[in-house]
């Protein structure tokens, strides 16, 4: 089936100049997302999204999107969280052409049945393992990177055969009210939809029954996202927050080290799901650290980070309060810690003499704040790590493989990166997702398509051999089973166990 028509020019420009005049969209209510919901249900029905010829149309609607409305997508960002053009073009908008263009080369291939290894008694028979797409799925994304938390794993659903609706975070307005704008005029109107819910609401949409929810956010709502999915027998990937541990060897280099780590902690003003929480060093490491990652933050931001144009602001005065609170309660400030309520302006700040008690240690941390906390040994490190919640990242720096190696196989966590941060959660190749409670499920390019298709086994068998699987019929017989038993032990010493059934 192919994609519907493109809308009119007259159509587009109008939707064009409604996005840049910032015309007020109205909240999606739960009445309306019934309605969202019954169409979707219809068009996936009636087998709308199954042609690898529709998928395809879709996915390259959606780089013709993020291309054509470039500026757009950085002037939202820049309204909701102060983000320099930078950080958007290279954090959300190439990461999500990016998955776009791997699904869109690999579509074919990920489509094909996969065919699995036969034994003796399926040699005649074929075994393959086919992907269907489940249905209609609901994608809530998340404020810290509304364009990527919402798109990347609607590249993965429309790939996948599915209908979707998306639902960008409430926090971040402007860029939640472009995509629910945009999305009609590049995708089937009847397969995918946009909705603008508040996170007090998305539970009970949630229960509306979808056939996949998929939720990027922080754990509290992701319980209640999850126990409302539960409800209705609904499957869910759930991308939660963490306290992110990050260890500095004694023996790495520490300028290249503090680099890496400023980058990620301070980077969209330090509102990440996977940006490093805390560091832990040793004692003696400690003062070149902290002087090293000051030298950093003057490098990047120069002496007023509040006058440059690379550094971003808090999402809303909630999220700023919090963090403020937590930093004025938790240690001594060693590198910034002013703060600006009117332009809700925390600067980018390092913590020393943090203890596992103070306030910053026992939450997660989503603003420009990272703790330094000192340990004697590497074992007293694993202990502490292990000591939290299982987090979505663990980074250790290092120029020791053993040392890199023990944090790797000694502590559990959705990802590990060692001697960078952040990367890992980027690449198209690797599945990204939490463990425990730092969530469940994974994403990113195969793993996408995966996560919203069901693998159908599928054993295509002839009549042929009647002659021999009537042995398992009644009446049971001592010789049938003996027999049974014989040919199974002769399967295990060859091609895998045999049943003849």
């Amino acid at each position: 089936m192919n994609s519907p028509p493109s809308p009119s020019p007259s159509r587009w420009f109008k939707a064009l100049r409604r996005t840049r005049l910032g015309e007020p969209c109205l909240k999606t209510y739960p009445l309306e997302c019934v309605d969202v919901l019954r169409r979707a249900r219809v068009a996936f029905r009636a087998g709308r999204t199954i042609t690898e010829v529709f998928r395809l149309a879709q996915l390259e609607a959606v780089v013709r999107m993020l291309e054509e409305h470039e500026c757009d997508f950085v002037d939202a960002l820049g309204r909701d969280l102060h983000k320099p053009m930078f950080e958007t073009v290279v954090s959300e908008l190439i990461l999500v052409k990016n998955e776009a263009l791997h699904a869109i080369n690999n579509l074919k291939k990920c489509m094909q049945p996969q065919h699995v290894e036969k034994n003796l008694s399926t040699t005649l028979d074929e075994c393959l393992i086919l992907s269907e797409p489940l249905g209609v799925v609901f994608i809530m994304g998340t404020w810290c990177s509304p364009v990527q938390t919402c798109l990347v794993p609607l590249v993965g659903a429309i790939a996948a055969g599915n209908c979707a609706i998306i639902s960008p975070c409430e926090c971040t307005a402007h860029t939640a009210e472009l995509l629910h704008r945009l999305i009609p005029f590049y995708l089937d109107n009847e397969c995918f939809h946009g909705i603008l819910a508040g996170t007090i609401d998305l539970p009970e949409v949630v229960e509306l029954k979808f056939d996949h929810v998929f939720f990027t956010g922080n754990r509290e709502e992701g319980s209640r996202i999850a126990r409302a999915a539960a409800s209705t027998l609904t499957p869910a990937t759930l991308i939660l927050g963490g306290k992110n541990p990050c260890y500095v060897d004694q023996h790495c280099d520490i300028s290249i080290t503090a680099q890496r780590i400023a980058w990620a902690r301070f980077h969209n003003a330090g509102q990440s799901l996977v940006a490093p929480d805390y560091v832990l060093c040793h004692t003696d490491v400690q003062p070149r650290l902290v002087q090293a990652l000051k030298c950093c933050l003057m490098q990047f931001y120069g002496s007023d980070p509040r006058e440059s144009h690379s550094y971003g602001r808090m999402v809303n005065l909630e999220i700023f309060n919090h963090t403020r609170d937590m930093l004025w309660r938790s240690g001594k400030v060693a590198v910034g810690g002013q703060v600006m309520e009117a332009e809700k302006y925390i600067a980018p700040t390092i913590l020393t003499g943090v203890t596992e008690s103070d306030p910053i240690m026992q939450q997660d941390i989503f603003g420009p704040v990272l703790p330094v906390l000192t340990v004697n040994n590497m074992e007293e490190a694993i202990t502490l790590i292990n000591k939290q919640e299982k987090p979505l990242c663990v980074y250790v720096y290092s120029s020791n493989s053993k040392v890199i190696s023990r944090l790797m196989s000694e502590t559990s966590s959705g990802s590990f990166c060692s001697n960078d941060s952040v990367l890992q959660s980027l690449m198209v190749a690797l599945p990204f997702g939490g463990v425990g409670s730092s969530g469940m499920g994974s994403y990113h390019g195969r793993h996408s398509f995966d996560t919203f298709s069901h693998r159908k086994s599928c054993l295509l068998r002839g009549t042929r051999f009647e002659c021999v699987t009537y042995l398992r019929y009644p009446p049971y017989e001592d010789r049938n089973l003996s027999l049974m038993t014989w040919a199974s032990t002769l399967s295990q010493k060859s091609q895998g166990w045999c049943q003849i059934l």
